[in-house]
Protein backbone atom coordinates (compact mmCIF):
# COMPACT_ATOMS: atom_id res chain seq x y z
CA UNK A 1 0.00 0.00 0.00
CA UNK A 2 1.14 3.72 -0.73
CA UNK A 3 1.43 6.36 1.87
CA UNK A 4 -0.21 9.59 1.87
CA UNK A 5 2.13 12.27 2.75
CA UNK A 6 -0.81 15.19 3.00
CA UNK A 7 -4.45 15.03 3.64
CA UNK A 8 -7.10 17.51 3.34
CA UNK A 9 -10.31 16.48 4.86
CA UNK A 10 -12.47 19.70 5.08
CA UNK A 11 -14.36 22.16 3.19
CA UNK A 12 -11.54 22.73 1.07
CA UNK A 13 -10.22 19.93 -0.27
CA UNK A 14 -13.72 18.35 -1.06
CA UNK A 15 -14.42 22.30 -3.06
CA UNK A 16 -10.80 21.39 -4.93
CA UNK A 17 -12.07 18.09 -5.77
CA UNK A 18 -15.82 18.62 -6.74
CA UNK A 19 -15.16 19.50 -10.14
CA UNK A 20 -14.73 16.05 -12.17
CA UNK A 21 -12.22 17.41 -14.75
CA UNK A 22 -9.77 17.59 -11.26
CA UNK A 23 -10.07 14.39 -10.90
CA UNK A 24 -8.96 12.93 -14.10
CA UNK A 25 -10.80 11.22 -17.44
CA UNK A 26 -11.01 8.69 -18.01
CA UNK A 27 -32.18 -10.85 -25.89
CA UNK A 28 -35.60 -12.12 -24.98
CA UNK A 29 -37.24 -13.52 -28.25
CA UNK A 30 -40.35 -11.47 -29.70
CA UNK A 31 -39.06 -7.95 -27.64
CA UNK A 32 -38.71 -5.06 -29.77
CA UNK A 33 -34.96 -3.84 -29.67
CA UNK A 34 -33.05 -1.20 -30.58
CA UNK A 35 -29.09 -1.04 -30.35
CA UNK A 36 -27.53 2.19 -29.50
CA UNK A 37 -23.95 3.03 -29.81
CA UNK A 38 -21.53 4.01 -27.00
CA UNK A 39 -21.43 7.50 -26.91
CA UNK A 40 -18.48 10.36 -25.87
CA UNK A 41 -20.70 13.89 -26.18
CA UNK A 42 -23.98 14.54 -24.82
CA UNK A 43 -27.07 13.78 -26.06
CA UNK A 44 -29.79 16.48 -24.44
CA UNK A 45 -33.09 15.44 -23.71
CA UNK A 46 -35.72 15.80 -26.59
CA UNK A 47 -39.80 16.83 -25.93
CA UNK A 48 -42.73 18.18 -27.69
CA UNK A 49 -42.34 20.92 -24.98
CA UNK A 50 -46.33 20.08 -24.35
CA UNK A 51 -47.22 19.19 -20.64
CA UNK A 52 -46.96 15.66 -20.24
CA UNK A 53 -47.99 13.17 -17.16
CA UNK A 54 -45.30 10.18 -16.67
CA UNK A 55 -46.27 6.54 -15.17
CA UNK A 56 -45.98 7.49 -11.67
CA UNK A 57 -43.45 4.58 -9.98
CA UNK A 58 -44.13 2.04 -6.84
CA UNK A 59 -40.40 1.21 -6.66
CA UNK A 60 -38.48 3.68 -8.34
CA UNK A 61 -35.26 3.03 -7.36
CA UNK A 62 -33.25 0.98 -4.65
CA UNK A 63 -35.16 0.47 -1.58
CA UNK A 64 -38.17 2.73 -3.01
CA UNK A 65 -37.17 6.04 -2.05
CA UNK A 66 -34.19 8.29 -1.80
CA UNK A 67 -34.11 8.01 1.81
CA UNK A 68 -33.16 3.95 0.65
CA UNK A 69 -35.71 2.68 3.55
CA UNK A 70 -37.10 0.01 1.86
CA UNK A 71 -39.94 0.41 3.27
CA UNK A 72 -43.64 0.04 1.23
CA UNK A 73 -46.69 1.31 2.63
CA UNK A 74 -50.07 0.37 1.66
CA UNK A 75 -49.83 -3.17 0.68
CA UNK A 76 -52.03 -5.88 0.64
CA UNK A 77 -51.38 -8.28 4.11
CA UNK A 78 -48.22 -10.93 3.23
CA UNK A 79 -49.52 -14.24 2.51
CA UNK A 80 -48.43 -17.73 0.96
CA UNK A 81 -46.01 -17.19 -1.24
CA UNK A 82 -45.98 -18.79 -4.96
CA UNK A 83 -44.20 -18.10 -8.61
CA UNK A 84 -46.39 -15.84 -10.48
CA UNK A 85 -43.94 -15.59 -13.95
CA UNK A 86 -40.02 -16.16 -14.45
CA UNK A 87 -38.67 -14.43 -17.53
CA UNK A 88 -35.17 -15.28 -18.72
CA UNK A 89 -33.16 -12.18 -20.25
CA UNK A 90 -29.82 -11.60 -21.58
CA UNK A 91 -28.01 -11.86 -18.47
CA UNK A 92 -27.85 -11.46 -14.82
CA UNK A 93 -29.77 -8.91 -13.01
CA UNK A 94 -27.61 -7.47 -10.14
CA UNK A 95 -30.21 -4.33 -9.21
CA UNK A 96 -33.61 -4.28 -8.08
CA UNK A 97 -35.75 -3.97 -10.69
CA UNK A 98 -38.03 -0.83 -10.87
CA UNK A 99 -41.55 -0.32 -10.78
CA UNK A 100 -43.14 2.39 -13.04
CA UNK A 101 -47.05 2.07 -13.19
CA UNK A 102 -47.95 -1.36 -14.61
CA UNK A 103 -44.22 -1.85 -16.02
CA UNK A 104 -41.28 -3.56 -14.54
CA UNK A 105 -38.09 -2.34 -15.30
CA UNK A 106 -34.53 -4.16 -14.75
CA UNK A 107 -30.80 -3.90 -16.26
CA UNK A 108 -28.47 -6.46 -17.27
CA UNK A 109 -25.06 -7.26 -17.17
CA UNK A 110 -24.86 -7.40 -20.76
CA UNK A 111 -25.88 -3.58 -21.12
CA UNK A 112 -29.02 -4.26 -21.91
CA UNK A 113 -32.34 -2.42 -20.09
CA UNK A 114 -35.54 -4.44 -20.61
CA UNK A 115 -39.45 -2.82 -19.76
CA UNK A 116 -41.71 -5.89 -18.67
CA UNK A 117 -45.65 -6.33 -18.21
CA UNK A 118 -45.88 -6.56 -14.94
CA UNK A 119 -48.80 -9.06 -14.94
CA UNK A 120 -47.33 -11.49 -17.11
CA UNK A 121 -43.63 -10.37 -17.55
CA UNK A 122 -44.03 -9.92 -21.27
CA UNK A 123 -41.35 -8.10 -22.89
CA UNK A 124 -42.58 -4.64 -24.22
CA UNK A 125 -39.24 -3.21 -25.22
CA UNK A 126 -35.72 -3.51 -25.02
CA UNK A 127 -32.89 -1.46 -25.71
CA UNK A 128 -29.10 -2.96 -25.99
CA UNK A 129 -26.21 0.17 -25.04
CA UNK A 130 -23.47 -1.44 -26.38
CA UNK A 131 -21.19 -4.33 -25.32
CA UNK A 132 -20.33 -5.05 -21.79
CA UNK A 133 -16.79 -6.13 -20.86
CA UNK A 134 -15.80 -9.41 -21.36
CA UNK A 135 -14.13 -11.87 -18.44
CA UNK A 136 -10.87 -11.77 -20.55
CA UNK A 137 -10.51 -8.30 -20.24
CA UNK A 138 -10.59 -8.04 -16.80
CA UNK A 139 -7.04 -9.46 -15.80
CA UNK A 140 -8.90 -11.66 -13.03
CA UNK A 141 -10.19 -9.24 -11.21
CA UNK A 142 -14.25 -9.47 -10.02
CA UNK A 143 -16.73 -11.64 -9.55
CA UNK A 144 -19.29 -10.48 -12.39
CA UNK A 145 -18.81 -11.53 -15.84
CA UNK A 146 -19.57 -10.17 -18.34
CA UNK A 147 -19.40 -6.51 -16.45
CA UNK A 148 -22.55 -4.62 -18.04
CA UNK A 149 -25.07 -2.39 -15.78
CA UNK A 150 -24.73 -3.61 -11.85
CA UNK A 151 -26.02 -0.94 -10.08
CA UNK A 152 -29.89 -0.16 -9.42
CA UNK A 153 -30.97 2.24 -12.26
CA UNK A 154 -33.63 5.33 -10.82
CA UNK A 155 -36.54 6.94 -12.85
CA UNK A 156 -37.12 9.68 -12.49
CA UNK A 157 -41.72 10.71 -12.41
CA UNK A 158 -40.71 14.53 -13.96
CA UNK A 159 -39.27 13.73 -16.78
CA UNK A 160 -39.97 9.67 -17.27
CA UNK A 161 -36.66 8.83 -17.48
CA UNK A 162 -34.95 6.05 -16.44
CA UNK A 163 -31.44 6.73 -15.64
CA UNK A 164 -28.61 3.74 -15.76
CA UNK A 165 -24.97 3.75 -15.60
CA UNK A 166 -23.29 0.89 -18.60
CA UNK A 167 -19.73 -0.19 -18.61
CA UNK A 168 -18.85 -0.94 -22.24
CA UNK A 169 -15.79 -2.70 -23.60
CA UNK A 170 -13.03 -0.14 -23.12
CA UNK A 171 -13.88 0.26 -19.53
CA UNK A 172 -16.57 3.32 -20.16
CA UNK A 173 -18.74 4.20 -17.75
CA UNK A 174 -21.64 6.31 -19.68
CA UNK A 175 -24.73 7.76 -18.06
CA UNK A 176 -27.92 6.84 -19.88
CA UNK A 177 -31.68 8.48 -19.69
CA UNK A 178 -34.50 5.93 -21.46
CA UNK A 179 -37.74 7.25 -22.02
CA UNK A 180 -39.69 4.79 -19.85
CA UNK A 181 -42.48 4.73 -22.59
CA UNK A 182 -40.41 2.83 -25.12
CA UNK A 183 -37.05 3.15 -24.07
CA UNK A 184 -35.51 6.06 -26.60
CA UNK A 185 -32.11 7.09 -25.66
CA UNK A 186 -33.11 10.56 -24.31
CA UNK A 187 -29.63 11.52 -22.35
CA UNK A 188 -26.13 10.28 -22.36
CA UNK A 189 -22.67 11.18 -20.64
CA UNK A 190 -19.76 9.50 -20.51
CA UNK A 191 -18.31 9.86 -16.87
CA UNK A 192 -14.86 10.71 -16.51
CA UNK A 193 -13.38 8.61 -13.41
CA UNK A 194 -9.92 9.16 -11.34
CA UNK A 195 -6.65 7.51 -12.46
CA UNK A 196 -6.08 6.37 -15.31
CA UNK A 197 -6.25 2.19 -14.75
CA UNK A 198 -9.98 1.99 -15.74
CA UNK A 199 -10.80 -1.67 -16.24
CA UNK A 200 -10.33 -1.34 -12.29
CA UNK A 201 -13.57 0.85 -11.36
CA UNK A 202 -16.68 -0.59 -10.68
CA UNK A 203 -20.09 0.76 -10.79
CA UNK A 204 -22.31 -1.37 -7.89
CA UNK A 205 -24.48 0.93 -5.77
CA UNK A 206 -27.71 1.83 -6.73
CA UNK A 207 -28.47 5.55 -8.65
CA UNK A 208 -29.79 8.41 -7.12
CA UNK A 209 -31.70 11.29 -7.68
CA UNK A 210 -31.19 14.71 -5.50
CA UNK A 211 -30.92 18.59 -6.30
CA UNK A 212 -31.50 18.63 -10.87
CA UNK A 213 -28.36 15.99 -10.51
CA UNK A 214 -28.24 12.05 -10.75
CA UNK A 215 -25.69 10.14 -8.63
CA UNK A 216 -23.30 7.57 -9.31
CA UNK A 217 -21.22 6.18 -6.89
CA UNK A 218 -18.01 3.34 -7.63
CA UNK A 219 -15.63 1.11 -6.04
CA UNK A 220 -13.41 -1.68 -7.42
CA UNK A 221 -13.56 -4.90 -8.86
CA UNK A 222 -14.08 -7.92 -6.50
CA UNK A 223 -10.13 -8.26 -4.64
CA UNK A 224 -9.48 -4.80 -4.65
CA UNK A 225 -7.14 -5.47 -7.84
CA UNK A 226 -5.42 -2.20 -9.42
CA UNK A 227 -5.59 1.03 -8.65
CA UNK A 228 -8.73 3.20 -8.37
CA UNK A 229 -10.55 5.36 -5.72
CA UNK A 230 -13.51 5.44 -4.56
CA UNK A 231 -15.81 8.04 -6.13
CA UNK A 232 -19.05 9.87 -6.41
CA UNK A 233 -20.16 11.60 -9.55
CA UNK A 234 -23.38 13.76 -10.46
CA UNK A 235 -24.91 14.60 -13.46
CA UNK A 236 -26.99 17.23 -14.50
CA UNK A 237 -30.83 15.13 -15.27
CA UNK A 238 -30.35 16.54 -19.41
CA UNK A 239 -27.43 15.21 -19.38
CA UNK A 240 -25.82 18.39 -20.40
CA UNK A 241 -23.64 20.68 -18.06
CA UNK A 242 -20.85 20.93 -15.78
CA UNK A 243 -20.52 17.47 -13.53
CA UNK A 244 -19.57 17.31 -9.54
CA UNK A 245 -17.44 14.81 -7.71
CA UNK A 246 -15.44 13.81 -4.57
CA UNK A 247 -13.62 11.27 -4.30
CA UNK A 248 -12.33 9.43 -1.28
CA UNK A 249 -8.85 11.26 0.26
CA UNK A 250 -6.65 8.32 -0.47
CA UNK A 251 -4.24 7.39 -2.84
CA UNK A 252 -5.43 4.24 -3.15
CA UNK A 253 -8.99 2.06 -2.71
CA UNK A 254 -11.97 3.83 -0.24
CA UNK A 255 -14.59 2.33 -2.26
CA UNK A 256 -17.98 3.92 -2.52
CA UNK A 257 -19.62 0.25 -3.43
CA UNK A 258 -22.38 -0.69 -1.35
CA UNK A 259 -25.27 -1.99 -3.16
CA UNK A 260 -27.46 0.40 -1.88
CA UNK A 261 -26.05 3.82 -3.54
CA UNK A 262 -25.97 7.24 -2.01
CA UNK A 263 -28.83 8.25 1.06
CA UNK A 264 -30.68 11.52 0.44
CA UNK A 265 -30.63 12.89 4.02
CA UNK A 266 -33.78 15.03 5.64
CA UNK A 267 -31.52 18.64 4.15
CA UNK A 268 -30.62 17.27 0.94
CA UNK A 269 -26.98 16.21 1.55
CA UNK A 270 -26.20 12.86 -0.21
CA UNK A 271 -24.81 10.06 2.62
CA UNK A 272 -22.29 7.66 1.74
CA UNK A 273 -19.67 5.26 3.24
CA UNK A 274 -16.55 4.24 2.16
CA UNK A 275 -14.38 0.73 2.21
CA UNK A 276 -10.04 0.62 3.00
CA UNK A 277 -7.52 2.82 1.85
CA UNK A 278 -4.27 2.82 1.59
CA UNK A 279 -3.03 3.95 5.04
CA UNK A 280 -2.80 1.78 7.97
CA UNK A 281 -1.15 1.93 11.58
CA UNK A 282 1.32 5.10 12.49
CA UNK A 283 0.21 6.75 9.49
CA UNK A 284 -2.23 9.50 9.00
CA UNK A 285 -5.71 9.19 8.36
CA UNK A 286 -6.83 8.98 5.02
CA UNK A 287 -10.48 9.52 4.74
CA UNK A 288 -11.47 6.15 4.30
CA UNK A 289 -13.58 3.34 6.52
CA UNK A 290 -16.06 6.09 7.19
CA UNK A 291 -19.48 7.44 6.86
CA UNK A 292 -19.60 10.68 5.22
CA UNK A 293 -22.33 13.28 4.52
CA UNK A 294 -21.90 15.55 1.39
CA UNK A 295 -23.61 18.37 -0.25
CA UNK A 296 -25.23 17.87 -3.60
CA UNK A 297 -22.08 19.49 -5.00
CA UNK A 298 -20.15 16.89 -3.43
CA UNK A 299 -18.21 19.47 -0.47
CA UNK A 300 -18.11 16.57 2.52
CA UNK A 301 -20.06 18.42 5.54
CA UNK A 302 -19.38 15.72 8.36
CA UNK A 303 -17.87 12.52 8.69
CA UNK A 304 -17.13 9.50 11.40
CA UNK A 305 -14.44 6.70 11.04
CA UNK A 306 -14.43 4.09 13.76
CA UNK A 307 -10.86 4.41 16.01
CA UNK A 308 -10.25 1.10 14.56
CA UNK A 309 -9.93 2.17 10.87
CA UNK A 310 -6.43 1.39 10.63
CA UNK A 311 -6.74 -1.49 11.13
CA UNK A 312 -9.78 -2.00 9.10
CA UNK A 313 -7.90 -0.80 6.34
CA UNK A 314 -5.04 -3.68 6.47
CA UNK A 315 -7.10 -6.32 7.13
CA UNK A 316 -10.01 -5.48 4.48
CA UNK A 317 -12.92 -4.58 7.27
CA UNK A 318 -14.72 -2.28 4.93
CA UNK A 319 -17.27 0.11 6.89
CA UNK A 320 -18.60 0.66 3.03
CA UNK A 321 -19.89 -3.03 2.57
CA UNK A 322 -23.72 -1.73 3.50
CA UNK A 323 -25.18 2.04 3.68
CA UNK A 324 -25.59 4.48 6.29
CA UNK A 325 -29.27 4.17 7.34
CA UNK A 326 -30.71 7.22 9.18
CA UNK A 327 -33.35 6.01 11.62
CA UNK A 328 -35.65 7.91 14.00
CA UNK A 329 -34.62 10.24 16.65
CA UNK A 330 -31.66 11.66 15.11
CA UNK A 331 -30.32 7.95 14.92
CA UNK A 332 -27.86 7.33 11.79
CA UNK A 333 -26.76 3.52 11.92
CA UNK A 334 -24.00 1.79 9.70
CA UNK A 335 -22.24 -2.03 10.06
CA UNK A 336 -19.68 -3.15 8.23
CA UNK A 337 -17.11 -6.48 7.55
CA UNK A 338 -15.58 -5.80 11.13
CA UNK A 339 -19.12 -6.77 12.85
CA UNK A 340 -19.62 -3.83 14.87
CA UNK A 341 -22.70 -1.59 14.58
CA UNK A 342 -22.14 2.14 15.27
CA UNK A 343 -24.85 4.57 16.67
CA UNK A 344 -24.26 8.12 15.46
CA UNK A 345 -25.87 11.46 15.79
CA UNK A 346 -27.27 12.32 12.56
CA UNK A 347 -27.17 15.89 13.06
CA UNK A 348 -23.26 15.70 14.30
CA UNK A 349 -21.68 12.35 12.95
CA UNK A 350 -18.10 13.05 15.37
CA UNK A 351 -15.30 12.62 13.54
CA UNK A 352 -13.03 9.35 14.25
CA UNK A 353 -14.26 7.24 17.29
CA UNK A 354 -17.36 9.81 17.83
CA UNK A 355 -19.94 7.02 17.76
CA UNK A 356 -22.59 6.91 20.66
CA UNK A 357 -22.59 3.55 21.35
CA UNK A 358 -21.53 0.26 19.30
CA UNK A 359 -21.99 -3.37 19.66
CA UNK A 360 -20.95 -6.63 17.88
CA UNK A 361 -23.46 -8.17 15.64
CA UNK A 362 -22.86 -9.69 12.63
CA UNK A 363 -20.62 -9.32 9.08
CA UNK A 364 -22.77 -7.04 7.27
CA UNK A 365 -22.56 -7.14 3.15
CA UNK A 366 -25.49 -5.80 0.91
CA UNK A 367 -28.17 -2.71 2.34
CA UNK A 368 -30.14 -1.94 5.42
CA UNK A 369 -33.64 -1.26 5.25
CA UNK A 370 -35.51 0.92 8.19
CA UNK A 371 -38.55 1.45 9.46
CA UNK A 372 -38.72 4.27 12.73
CA UNK A 373 -36.30 3.42 14.97
CA UNK A 374 -35.64 -0.41 13.68
CA UNK A 375 -33.07 -1.26 11.16
CA UNK A 376 -33.07 -4.31 9.28
CA UNK A 377 -28.86 -5.21 8.28
CA UNK A 378 -28.46 -8.04 6.04
CA UNK A 379 -25.89 -10.24 7.69
CA UNK A 380 -23.69 -12.70 6.15
CA UNK A 381 -24.36 -15.66 8.60
CA UNK A 382 -26.61 -16.39 11.39
CA UNK A 383 -29.56 -14.71 9.74
CA UNK A 384 -30.64 -10.84 9.14
CA UNK A 385 -30.99 -8.95 12.08
CA UNK A 386 -33.87 -6.33 13.39
CA UNK A 387 -31.95 -4.20 15.44
CA UNK A 388 -33.29 -1.04 17.65
CA UNK A 389 -31.80 1.93 18.12
CA UNK A 390 -31.60 5.27 19.86
CA UNK A 391 -29.69 8.32 19.57
CA UNK A 392 -31.00 9.68 22.74
CA UNK A 393 -31.07 6.78 25.16
CA UNK A 394 -27.36 5.86 23.13
CA UNK A 395 -28.92 2.02 22.93
CA UNK A 396 -28.23 -0.60 20.40
CA UNK A 397 -30.65 -3.61 20.82
CA UNK A 398 -30.76 -6.90 18.43
CA UNK A 399 -34.52 -7.53 18.83
CA UNK A 400 -34.26 -10.81 16.60
CA UNK A 401 -32.41 -12.71 14.12
CA UNK A 402 -33.91 -14.35 10.73
CA UNK A 403 -32.98 -17.57 8.75
CA UNK A 404 -29.69 -18.57 9.37
CA UNK A 405 -28.68 -18.76 5.61
CA UNK A 406 -30.82 -15.48 5.15
CA UNK A 407 -28.35 -13.45 4.06
CA UNK A 408 -29.48 -10.88 1.04
CA UNK A 409 -30.79 -7.71 1.62
CA UNK A 410 -33.91 -7.07 3.35
CA UNK A 411 -37.08 -5.30 2.46
CA UNK A 412 -40.20 -4.46 4.43
CA UNK A 413 -43.54 -4.68 3.10
CA UNK A 414 -47.68 -6.03 3.43
CA UNK A 415 -46.88 -6.91 7.47
CA UNK A 416 -43.52 -8.20 6.72
CA UNK A 417 -40.06 -8.25 6.24
CA UNK A 418 -39.09 -10.20 3.01
CA UNK A 419 -35.26 -11.14 2.21
CA UNK A 420 -33.15 -13.80 0.28
CA UNK A 421 -30.67 -16.42 0.83
CA UNK A 422 -28.50 -15.99 -2.15
CA UNK A 423 -26.65 -18.92 -1.23
CA UNK A 424 -29.93 -21.41 -1.14
CA UNK A 425 -32.05 -19.67 -3.77
CA UNK A 426 -34.78 -18.81 -1.47
CA UNK A 427 -37.08 -16.22 -1.00
CA UNK A 428 -38.30 -15.84 2.97
CA UNK A 429 -41.48 -13.67 4.29
CA UNK A 430 -40.65 -13.05 8.14
CA UNK A 431 -43.11 -11.82 11.11
CA UNK A 432 -41.83 -8.70 11.88
CA UNK A 433 -42.67 -9.21 15.44
CA UNK A 434 -39.61 -12.05 16.25
CA UNK A 435 -38.03 -12.69 12.39
CA UNK A 436 -40.31 -16.63 12.58
CA UNK A 437 -41.08 -17.62 9.14
CA UNK A 438 -44.26 -17.24 7.38
CA UNK A 439 -43.92 -18.33 4.52
CA UNK A 440 -40.67 -19.08 1.77
CA UNK A 441 -40.54 -20.18 -1.96
CA UNK A 442 -36.99 -21.35 -3.82
CA UNK A 443 -36.19 -18.96 -6.56
CA UNK A 444 -34.99 -20.47 -10.18
CA UNK A 445 -32.24 -18.96 -11.94
CA UNK A 446 -29.88 -18.60 -8.97
CA UNK A 447 -29.78 -15.07 -7.42
CA UNK A 448 -26.60 -12.99 -7.35
CA UNK A 449 -24.61 -11.88 -4.51
CA UNK A 450 -26.14 -9.38 -1.88
CA UNK A 451 -29.76 -10.64 -3.20
CA UNK A 452 -32.80 -8.39 -3.12
CA UNK A 453 -36.31 -7.55 -4.13
CA UNK A 454 -38.68 -4.78 -5.15
CA UNK A 455 -42.14 -4.89 -3.84
CA UNK A 456 -45.51 -3.39 -5.69
CA UNK A 457 -48.97 -4.15 -4.91
CA UNK A 458 -49.59 -7.70 -3.66
CA UNK A 459 -45.95 -8.71 -5.73
CA UNK A 460 -42.08 -9.41 -4.78
CA UNK A 461 -39.80 -9.27 -8.00
CA UNK A 462 -36.73 -10.79 -7.67
CA UNK A 463 -33.47 -10.36 -10.02
CA UNK A 464 -31.75 -13.28 -10.60
CA UNK A 465 -28.85 -14.82 -12.58
CA UNK A 466 -30.70 -14.80 -16.01
CA UNK A 467 -33.62 -12.68 -15.30
CA UNK A 468 -36.55 -11.68 -13.23
CA UNK A 469 -39.15 -13.77 -11.43
CA UNK A 470 -42.44 -12.53 -9.80
CA UNK A 471 -43.24 -13.78 -6.60
CA UNK A 472 -47.19 -13.58 -5.88
CA UNK A 473 -46.92 -12.99 -1.59
CA UNK A 474 -50.59 -12.07 -0.94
Amino acid sequence: MRTVTRIMLGTAWAAAACAVAACGSGGATGAPTTTAPAPTQVTLSSGTGQPQTNPAAAWPEYNKDAARTGVASGLPAAGPLSQRWAVTLDGAVYGQPLVVGTTVIVATENDSVYALSESAGKVIWRQHLGPPVPESALNGCGDIFPLGITGTPVYDENNGLVYAVAETTGYNHVLYGLAVSNGAVRVTRDIPLPGTQLQYDQQRPGLAIDGGRVYAAFGGLYGDCGQYIGTVVGVPLSGSGALVSWHTPTSKEGAVWGTAGPVTGPGGDLWISTGNGANGPGQPYDGSDSVDRLSPTMVRMDFFAPSTWADDNTSDLDLGSTQPVLAAGNSTFIMGKRGVGYLLDTTSLGGIGGQLAQQSICDAKGAGAVSGATVYEPCQEGGMAAISVSAAQRTISVLWRGPGNGNGSPVVGGGAVWVTSYDSGTLYELNPANGAIKSQLGISGGLPHFSSLSLAGGTAFVGTLDGVVAVNGA
